[in-house]
């Protein structure tokens, strides 16, 4: 299948279809740092840095699959949704509707938050792909069912040019654990009990002694007031710093290279040194093996 990615950001939907065969023609994004990275990953991949409502379809390469991660800000539970930009951020899910609209590929998947599904305009843009042609299956999966040790719910819209939605078998594969991600020799390690340290995130690091023992994570910027197993998968990856790692009386936050694998890239993906960005960037992602294992689904069952 010959692919394009429309607000592609760091690469996790191009990746993704990558590792499951697809040449990955176009891709998108209005942010230059996305667009900066992602090329350099992605080297044979034509690039457009620009606002998609702006976009000239004209010039986008043919295609077979249409792959789009509008933004999810608007819908989020986490971010609040009454406010004009949150207003401006959902309208970028129409670009996907123009680009379905001139290209007419056989499929899209398309991939936000659930709460998408509640914005009151979701029905009229359902109803828009089904005016173009395409029946509409939609997919909750969590990306630790599908191969990447992070616990991340998210929707998969399969969009096909048939006249019954497509409803994919997805296999839940083993978890991994937290504990697969950790590179105990990296990082910035400082010791817990520092002049200044939170009575909070003390409160969290008791939690964790008493229920995982010497090694755990915990949740240092956030509403999660316990601590988490290194057995089991890691919570979801944001864009800012979130997870902090313990090991005895010493602790730190996850590095920007064990957020890239928490969200199932390769360890051979390029990142910028600016941890910041870097983490910004991965939070922002899709988690390749999850899209691997969706497409490789979605091959089988067209």
């Amino acid at each position: 299948m010959r692919a394009i990615d429309l607000f592609a950001g760091a690469g996790g939907f191009s990746t993704g279809a990558s590792l499951a065969g697809c040449s990955v023609e176009w891709a998108a994004n209005h942010w230059p740092e996305a667009v900066e990275w992602h090329s350099r990953n992605h080297p044979d991949v034509q690039h457009l840095c620009q606002d998609l409502h702006q976009a000239d379809w004209s010039q986008v390469p043919a295609h077979d699959l249409l792959l789009a991660s509008p933004c999810c800000q608007g819908h989020s539970r986490a971010r609040g949704r009454n406010s004009p930009q949150h207003d401006a951020s959902r309208s970028t899910a129409w670009a996907v509707v123009s680009a379905a609209e001139y290209h007419r590929p056989a499929f899209a998947i398309v991939e936000n938050v659930p709460e998408f599904q509640d914005w009151q305009l979701y029905r009229p843009w359902e109803l828009a792909m089904n005016a173009l042609g395409y029946s509409v299956a939609p997919h909750v999966v969590d990306a630790a069912d599908l191969g990447a040790p992070q616990h991340r719910r998210r929707l998969f819209l399969v969009l096909a040019r048939t006249r019954s939605p497509i409803r994919l078998d997805l296999q839940r594969l083993q978890h991994r654990p937290a504990a697969d991600i950790i590179d105990w020799q990296a990082g910035r390690w400082t010791p817990i009990h520092k002049p200044g340290r939170a009575a909070a995130t003390l409160a969290r690091v008791q939690h964790g002694r008493q229920h995982f023992g010497e090694r755990f994570l915990f949740s240092y910027y956030g509403n999660t007031r316990t601590a988490r197993s290194l057995d089991r998968p890691i919570g979801t990856i944001t864009t800012r710093d979130r997870w902090a790692v313990v090991d005895g009386d010493h602790m730190r936050m996850l590095t920007r290279h064990e957020c890239r694998a928490a969200m199932s890239f390769p360890d051979t993906y390029q990142l910028p040194d600016n941890h910041r960005l870097a983490v910004h960037l991965m939070g922002n992602a899709v988690c390749p093996q999850p899209v691997r294992q969706i497409i490789t689904a979605l091959q089988a069952a067209a």
